[in-house]
């Protein structure tokens, strides 16, 4: 059936939604048939997640209209968008790990039998899911040690589970390998084939011409274009996201100097019987952008605390450009000459009550130019926060406004020119451009890419494998808290990386 056919189920009209006098949704319209995968595109705060959120329920628009099926409805909460069949994966999974596939699923609408949980009805209810949309799963298996892509499926489960028809996915492979992308396209393909309607959130333009078919353009709250996928080309959707060409620059390789930070046989136990971190050892040079692949959980995270002195570790030693940072406090690795963009702005990276200024300088507030004797130049810092707000393209009216008040890109950018210009040795760089839009990652990239360029050596971390794969001189893949593999950027394949980040061995 032709899409102009297609029964419209969904009609957003004349959607404004204003915080305070900011217009996070400008007049946007948008329309949904049944049965289409519709990509929602654009930079970081271009009012995307605002616009989902009004659809989902969890905001509630200034002014405009949503009709479903052609009769107008008044979301007040998720609760009443699942029952009137809108349902949306979440970026961050919401599942109980002690807990089975069957149970998470069902949580809060669990089958009865009498007064008790009939948990034979529930397995078999979710293994007929499972079946009837080709997402394999068994519903007896717990949720604890599971990979992120079957956790993702029983996130998909659970909302096919309370018979949406609509479904929203938010950043969907975000943290998946190639393998698990695939996967995931492949499920929404056959979601929409069964009838369901699909709307995806991404930043990933290659993944929007897979799986799309038709994209909405937004920028700075406005929508731009809708375009059909057939007519388009990736180059066509990010100019008209960011409104500017983008170039793709070739990396010139470098003679690596000698090394600013060595690892070597650093272990961390676990609470099981297997170490988190085991044996581990790596190196990084001078003039070098040294990658880690692997599929999160499996010691990453806990290898970069280890770094930064956020956690002890067992055995082993560390060292940057020569001197002893093992199990040191973070003012000490600080001192030694590491700076950090950490893997999660909220919780490492950020107050959301402080001032943008105020986390501007976090971390680095002893410097000299800022301060003296424990007292805080107000001044120089603020004209310092407004250097990088500038630098770096921080979307923000005044940067004495909290740092919760900035979208989640743009605190991600602020973060990013706080721990670059800091000018250190070392750069440890964990999922530098997590959220943020293609304009902006072109941007941290071209940053990353110069403080290598200038003699410095640059720790990549993250799970976007064409990132480490730009990037990257050398990278090493961790699966199960060791080193799985080490290649140059010239000596692998992105499937390579995503079958040792799976644990299998190299050739």
């Amino acid at each position: 059936m032709a899409q102009r056919e297609k029964k419209v189920i969904l009609q957003m009209k004349n959607i404004v939604k204003y915080y305070d006098t900011l217009a996070a949704n400008d007049n946007i319209n948008l329309t949904l048939h049944q049965g289409e995968i519709l990509a929602v595109i654009g930079e970081n705060g271009a009012g995307k997640t605002t616009l989902m959120k009004i659809l989902y329920g969890l905001e509630h628009p200034t002014s405009g209209e949503i009709l479903l099926n052609g009769q107008p409805v008044h979301l007040k909460n998720a609760a009443q968008a699942i029952s009137c069949g809108i349902g949306m994966v979440q970026q961050h999974f919401m599942l109980f790990d002690p807990f089975t596939v069957a149970e998470n699923v069902v949580y809060g609408r669990e089958p009865k039998k009498g007064l008790f949980f009939d948990v034979k009805a529930a397995n078999d209810r979710i293994a007929e899911l499972s079946r009837q949309y080709e997402l394999p799963l068994n519903p007896t298996d717990k949720i604890q040690g599971m990979p992120v892509g079957l956790r993702q499926r029983v996130e998909i489960l659970k909302v096919l589970y309370q018979n949406a028809d609509i479904i929203i996915f938010d950043e969907p492979t975000a943290v998946l390998t190639p393998q698990e992308v695939h996967e995931l396209l492949k499920t929404m393909k056959q979601l929409s084939v069964a009838g369901k309607s699909i709307i995806i959130i991404t930043h990933k333009l290659n993944e929007v011409m897979e799986v799309a078919d038709r994209a909405m353009v937004m920028r700075m709250g406005k929508h731009i274009a809708d375009v059909n996928i057939e007519d388009t080309s990736v180059e066509e959707l990010s100019f008209m996201m960011v409104g500017r060409q983008l170039i793709d620059k070739n990396i010139e390789s470098l003679a690596a100097g000698e090394d600013v930070l060595r690892v070597e046989n650093l272990t961390l136990a676990g609470n099981g019987l297997l170490p988190v971190i085991d044996h581990l050892s790596l190196h990084v040079a001078k003039g070098e952008i040294v990658g880690i692949a692997g599929v999160s959980g499996n010691g990453q995270s806990e290898l970069v605390r280890c770094l930064f002195g956020l956690q002890k570790a067992d055995s082993g030693t560390i060292t940057v450009c020569g001197k002893n940072i093992f199990n040191r406090s973070v003012r000490n690795v600080r001192d030694a000459g590491v700076a950090m963009i950490p893997e999660d702005r909220y919780i490492w990276g950020s107050a959301r009550e402080a001032t943008i200024a105020e986390t501007a300088v976090m971390g680095h507030y002893r410097s000299p130019q800022l301060s003296r004797n424990g007292v805080l130049y107000t001044k120089k810092i603020r004209g310092f926060a407004q250097e990088l707000v500038d630098e770096f393209g921080v979307k923000t009216d005044n940067i004495q406004y909290k740092t919760g008040s900035l979208s989640g890109g743009n605190a991600q950018k602020l973060i990013a020119a706080r721990e670059i210009r800091q000018n250190t040795p070392l750069l440890i760089a964990c999922e530098p451009t997590r959220g943020v839009d293609i304009g902006a990652m072109e941007f941290i990239h071209d940053r990353i890419v110069e403080k290598r360029s200038a003699g410095d050596a640059v720790l990549l971390i993250s799970s976007e494998l064409t990132e480490i794969m730009k990037l990257s001189d050398r990278i090493y893949v961790m699966y199960d808290g060791r080193i799985n593999g080490e290649f140059t950027r010239e000596t692998v394949t992105e499937e390579q990386l995503g079958f040792l980040m799976m644990g299998g061995k190299k050739q």
